[in-house]
């Protein structure tokens, strides 16, 4: 399994994994601007030329904003989104990124529980944040 950064060769495979997972997703155009933004950060989990999982965050004022975290549906519970994330966070602090913020549904307990392994805590509900099913987001931050 390697970890590494995203480069546009990778968005068909990320999109195709993203459609797979969330009811919302981001289309490739939203990868790509957020790929070639030098401030954001996007890895991917890569292996025997597959991509099992990928992950970013947005750089703003010495916090990571993370905005994606995915795992192919056949790979989820295998250790990858933590080590992933694990590498997201240790290369955001190399490029000066102090904490880490998400937001997550209120009913996804496995990435919850993730998170709170990873060291963040809950600190707020965005009321009604996610569309299709309407849900609440937890805010979750790492200092």
């Amino acid at each position: 399994m390697l970890i590494r950064y995203m480069n546009e060769l990778d968005l068909q495979k990320v999109y195709e994994i993203e459609c797979s997972i969330f009811s919302l997703p981001w289309n490739i155009d939203d990868f790509k601007k957020s790929l070639n933004n030098k401030d954001n950060l996007y890895l991917v989990v890569e292996e025997q030329g597959g991509i099992l999982g990928y992950c970013g965050l947005w750089g703003v004022v010495g916090e990571g904003q993370i905005t994606n975290v995915a795992v192919g549906k056949q790979y989820q519970g295998q250790g990858i989104g933590k080590a992933m994330l694990t590498k997201l966070i240790e290369l955001g602090r190399q490029h000066g990124l102090e904490a880490f913020t998400l937001e997550v549904r209120e009913s996804n307990l496995s990435a919850i529980g993730l998170y709170h392994k990873l060291g963040f805590s809950d600190a707020g509900i965005r009321k009604n944040f996610y569309e299709a099913p309407v849900e609440n987001a937890l805010i979750m931050w790492l200092n």
